[in-house]
């Protein structure tokens, strides 16, 4: 598996899991934004294939459209 794969294969079930935070679409953007930005720049570290900032890049903007892609769980 490429280096570009292994990164995607990491990213996606953890920013899947988070980026549901929040009440309103702009919120979980938001934090899908920023915890994929996070998670973004350390795979990116970890690697070696990404910088730590193209990873915080990549992250962020799946983050961000995951987490507005997203609706709120069911309150009960």
């Amino acid at each position: 598996m490429s280096k570009p794969a292994r990164i995607g294969a990491l990213l996606v079930p953890i920013v899947l899991l988070v980026s549901a935070c929040g009440d309103t679409w702009g919120q979980r953007a938001v934090t899908g934004g920023a915890i994929g930005a996070g998670t973004g720049a350390v795979v990116g570290a970890a690697t070696g294939g990404l910088s730590v900032l193209g990873g915080a890049l990549i992250g962020g903007a799946i983050g961000a459209g995951v987490g507005a892609a997203t609706t709120p769980g069911t309150r009960y």
